[in-house]
């Protein structure tokens, strides 16, 4: 009687896991419908704050928990918006955002005090800053030009405009895209240390 008791627990635990994952997955993925444009950046660069749902779900559930919620943010959107990169965009960002949450959620687990969520944070926001440079250096700015038909002069064009030491892909990624994802992962990062413990208790409600 115990053991049925203890396994249907589980599977109640399991189901409401499965339910606050892809919960919190969809609205990231409507988050994603808001992002703002920054002076300092051209264009195609826009701020937004989905990383904070899934930052918040790492911190509550762990690092597998919120590589899922990202997976889930990337492909509800891809569903909705569709693709022009044949689906290399949308997998440099599922790449980029991992890069941000999964250290900061393997740390947090340690000890889950404000010591732990303010290193986590920071080792996210390094590790989201220097992966975003290489992927964006290597990847996706590269194929957005070929998708696009956009020529990579074209590009650093947009960037030289508003830095004129922007002069190849090199320095555009140095000095656009860098404090681009510095500027995102600070604001995320605070907004999770502020909102955190007030939605936590709400998450880990059974």
């Amino acid at each position: 009687m115990s053991e049925n008791l203890s396994t249907k627990t589980k599977k109640s635990i399991s189901t409401a896991m499965i339910a606050k994952i892809a919960m919190l997955g969809a609205l990231a993925a409507v988050v994603m419908f808001f992002e703002v444009p920054i002076p300092f950046v051209p264009p195609f660069y826009k701020l937004g704050f989905d990383e904070v749902i899934v930052m918040i779900g790492g911190f509550a559930f762990g690092p597998l928990p919120a590589m899922a919620i990202e997976a889930i943010k990337i492909l509800l959107n891809f569903l909705m918006n569709g693709t022009d990169t044949g689906g290399i965009g949308e997998l440099s960002n599922f790449l980029i955002g991992c890069s941000y949450v999964i250290p900061a959620a393997l740390i947090y687990r340690r000890a889950k005090d404000k010591r732990h969520a303010y290193l986590g944070l920071i080792v996210g926001s390094i590790s989201l800053v220097i992966l975003g440079a290489l992927i964006n250096y290597y990847v996706m700015l590269p194929v957005y030009s070929k998708v696009l038909e956009l020529p990579m002069e074209v590009i650093i064009q947009a960037g030289s405009k508003l830095n004129g030491s922007v002069v190849n892909l090199g320095s555009f990624v140095l000095l656009m895209t860098t404090p681009f994802n510095l500027l995102k992962a600070v604001l995320c990062s605070l907004i999770v240390l502020i909102s955190y413990k007030k939605v936590s208790p709400l998450l880990h409600r059974s």
